[in-house]
């Protein structure tokens, strides 16, 4: 399906959003909405390959095919879902299929509610070899918001499911279709929730270029074989945009696991939710529920120093300037150690440098930070000069203002690596690049080239772009300000005011010469001269 196909998908799930959720706030009324488009689109795919599995058996003629199959074999069920287990990693059981409740919804059956609270159940604890538990935990099917009473609940429950099933008839056309439509959609509800868009939502063309920045040392396939990342990290990862981003760019196979970190528990079930609709296996990653700046994932935990997992590619885009409190532990915590603890004001260096320290040898980590810790003093000062010294920083990027739907402040991105190429940091300022959207900055994909083949080529271009040497940056007290290298300012023309005199009495002169002559035209006239 094309991309303006999949917008246009997108479009219809958001005006079914938009016209279903009457006085429920639109967070409130997202987590509801995206749940059973999840619900749906595991359903569709599930659906796609029992037709392939049973073959001739699949009733196309039944509203609930498998339901059927189910109660005519009962004695094949065991084998079937062992071997849809081995094809698509998981079983749903055909009761809490979308077929059995879009029926149960065209009826306004009042068994809807019941049915799908034992779904939703069954889903997180039984469907998938992972235990997905708490998956729908937002989700409150006896809520006040969907009715005073159970039969008020029931009734709009059956009106979003069928609302939603009309609408989503005709455009069945690929899981890719499917889970791209979730993130327009998710990205819709980021542009309506404001400020608290930035709990869950990175800007699709800012996640192109942290994406497309964090691959490129890989690539170049060597001796044949295809470019590939072992494994990937994004610590905050909100809804797992920036993460799905780097597989598809990657494509089939390109990335072994995707790891990722989220401390809102709504916001972490949304990212589970999406690595699954878009088609990621329950093996191929591991999101986990926790703040990143304790740092109680087992995954990550090491007792030795340097014992650890190391990542080829770090992505984030943590919370800006989040105010946290560091103590002893802190001080000898394995991250900060070699660097030094972010003040209290700021985590922004503590997330930094969560993701620098699990970053292998030979990966690449771009992470977007407010223009503050370019050059704020104090501990900050301090943790950016040993980055500098020890030549950790590859480039800074400066984008536009307004990107953001949480803040209208322009970020930039910091791109790092432990064994560099280069002996100069490129400055990239695209603060003047952007298309004006109503009350939103946004990027183009030209824009996102631009950046992209800018870092890669590490070009340099006037009012744009610059590498510069470390000396320099040390003799500008490590200031990392993009408009102390790459300024944007238009450098005024000097006027040379005898020269623009003599041109002006040249002037007068001539102006004078033809009105001598007009008025000899209009004396032979008879005319009154000027």
């Amino acid at each position: 399906m094309a991309q303006n196909n999949q917008n246009k998908l997108g479009d219809i799930l958001w005006a079914v959003a938009d016209q279903l959720r009457g006085s429920m706030n639109a967070d409130s009324f997202r987590d509801y909405m995206l749940s059973f488009l999840f619900l749906y689109n595991i359903s569709w795919r599930y659906r796609e390959a029992v037709k392939k599995e049973l073959g001739k058996e699949y009733d196309y003629e039944s509203e609930t095919p498998l339901l059927d199959w189910y109660n005519q074999n009962p004695d094949y069920i065991e084998e079937f879902e062992k071997q849809m287990r081995r094809k698509v990693h998981y079983v749903i059981e055909p009761q809490y299929l979308w077929d059995n409740i879009r029926k149960l919804a065209s009826k306004q059956s009042p068994e809807l509610l019941s049915t799908l609270s034992e779904g939703f159940k069954k889903i997180e604890n039984d469907s998938f070899g992972n235990t997905f538990e708490g998956l729908f935990s937002e989700i409150h099917l006896d809520s006040d918001k969907l009715g005073k009473n159970t039969t008020e609940r029931n009734l709009l429950l059956c009106k979003i499911i069928n609302t939603i099933a009309d609408r989503l008839e005709n455009f069945t056309d690929s899981t890719d279709a499917l889970g791209d439509a979730y993130e327009y959609v998710i990205g819709k509800f980021a542009a309506s929730a404001g400020q608290k868009a930035g709990e869950f939502y990175t800007p699709q063309r800012i996640s192109d270029i942290l994406s497309q920045i964090v691959i490129l040392d890989c690539q170049d396939p060597k001796n044949g074989k295809k470019p590939r990342l072992e494994n990937v990290l994004d610590f905050a990862c909100g809804s797992g945009s920036l993460l799905l981003n780097v597989k598809k760019t990657m494509g089939a196979n390109g990335v072994g696991k995707i790891y990722g970190q989220e401390k809102n528990i709504t916001t972490y079930n949304l990212a589970r939710m999406n690595m699954l609709l878009h088609g990621v296996k329950d093996t191929e990653f591991d999101i986990y529920h926790g703040d990143t700046l304790v740092n109680d994932w087992k995954v990550l935990k090491e007792e030795i120093p340097g014992n650890h997992i190391k990542f080829d590619a770090v992505v984030a885009n943590p919370p800006f300037s989040l105010r946290w409190e560091p103590g002893e532990k802190e001080e000898k915590d394995f991250r900060f150690s070699r660097y030094g603890v972010s003040p209290k004001a700021a985590a922004d260096f503590a997330f930094l440098l969560h993701g620098f320290h699990y970053l292998s040898d030979n990966g690449t980590m771009a992470i977007i930070l407010p223009h503050g810790v370019l050059f704020r003093g104090g501990k900050e000062e301090a943790i950016r000069t040993k980055l500098i010294n020890d030549d950790n920083i590859d480039a800074i990027i400066g984008l536009p203002q307004n990107l953001f739907y949480s803040t209208g402040i322009p970020v930039c991105i910091i791109v790092l690596k432990k064994c560099r190429k280069d002996s100069d940091v490129l400055f990239i300022n695209a603060q003047e690049h952007f298309n004006k959207i109503k009350r939103q900055n946004e990027l183009s994909e030209d824009h996102v080239k631009k950046i992209v083949d800018t870092y890669r080529n590490r070009a340099e271009e006037e009012r744009y772009s610059r590498r510069v040497s470390l000396p320099e940056i040390k003799e500008n007290n490590y200031n990392l300000n993009i408009t102390r290298y790459v300024n944007l300012s238009i450098e005024e023309v000097s006027v040379d005011l005898a020269k623009v005199q003599k041109e002006l009495k040249a002037i007068d002169i001539e102006i004078e010469k033809h009105r001598a002559e007009h008025n000899a035209f209009l004396r032979e006239l008879g005319l009154e001269e000027i």
